[in-house]
């Protein structure tokens, strides 16, 4: 099915059937909130778990999806399905822009150019008069999907959010499982012996990350649909440190790493909101003990000790 692993078809059955379970449980609003983080997380892990690149400028590509949909949706009254498809291409063409400008180096001087490059994007946003500066784009309708179904009901709301959530989840499987994806893996191992071989590796690094930097821009879009705002917290370097920790925390190259980084992360950020100030405090304590526990991530710790017991 899809290619999986018995153990991936497992996995892939149970998230399913709680996605499909957890809205008539949980509140359908936070179990959004979730969804459109784990596509931003495992657009994410495209690149630094498949491609060895570590990017701290994500949330670039996340915030102006966000700006672009919202804007398309307030002011043009655009189809929901429209926006959204609109703001992965706003990450994409971005991430053409951009990649073809940092992907030229790696590690930490690739890390910093894309740092760079997403503070660049950030004055844009903080200056530019559509985004509203910094009091950004509010009261963004959610309209209709397809001209038929509306989607102010947060359960309508849900099930198109799962769906692209699912459609992002298995294109990423499907691409890392791909010839393409194997020259991926192939050139994070060892990059010199990827172009002795041929490959024009700079090419399918940035074809990698324009890939990536399309699926933030739908997570943007679709969060700002769900929310009805864009604000300049979704350009600022904190998003892009916090989809850094997710992934880590759920597992670089699994993956259900992303989507389990994504739950954990979300969860903690929505039930320790009372402490306050000690808010991040008491995220960083968390962080830093499931990092020496969880070495390969949690989901990365899971499946080791299920090949070890088989």
């Amino acid at each position: 099915m899809f290619g999986f692993s018995k153990a991936q078809q497992f996995a892939f059955l149970t998230m399913l059937a709680l996605i499909v379970i957890c809205p008539f449980v949980l509140y359908p609003v936070f179990l959004m909130r979730v969804l459109c983080m784990a596509i931003f997380a495992c657009a994410f892990n495209l690149m630094i778990g498949y491609v060895g690149l570590l990017s701290f400028g994500h949330a670039a590509f996340f915030g102006m999806g966000s700006y672009i949909a919202a804007w398309t949706m307030k002011f043009w009254h655009v189809d929901a399905a429209v926006a959204i498809v609109l703001g992965g291409a706003t990450g994409a063409v971005l991430g053409l822009c951009l990649g073809y400008l940092a992907i030229r180096r790696s590690g930490i001087y690739f890390a910093m150019i894309t740092l760079a490059l997403a503070q660049m994007v950030y004055f844009f946003c903080v200056e530019a008069p559509f985004t509203g500066g910094e009091d950004g784009i509010q009261q963004v309708p959610r309209g209709q999907l397809f001209g038929i179904v509306p989607l102010n009901n947060d359960m309508a709301m849900y099930w198109l959010v799962a769906a692209v959530f699912l459609g992002s989840f298995l294109l990423i499987h499907r691409i890392i499982h791909s010839p393409f994806g194997q020259v991926l893996k192939a050139i994070r191992e060892n990059e010199p012996r990827a172009t002795s071989l041929g490959y024009r590796t700079d090419d399918y690094k940035l074809i990698a990350f324009v890939l990536s930097t399309t699926l933030a821009g739908v997570a943007g879009g679709t969060k700002a649909l769900v929310f009805g705002i864009a604000t300049l917290t979704d350009v600022h370097y904190s998003t892009s440190g916090e989809v850094v920790l997710t992934t880590l925390l759920g597992g670089l190259g699994t993956v259900f790493g992303p989507v389990m980084g994504a739950v954990l992360v979300t969860t903690m950020e929505n039930y320790l909101a009372q402490f306050g100030q000690w808010v991040t405090v008491t995220q960083g304590a968390i962080f830093v003990i499931c990092v020496l526990a969880f070495r390969r991530g949690v989901i990365g710790e899971l499946g080791g000790a299920l090949r070890l017991a088989l």
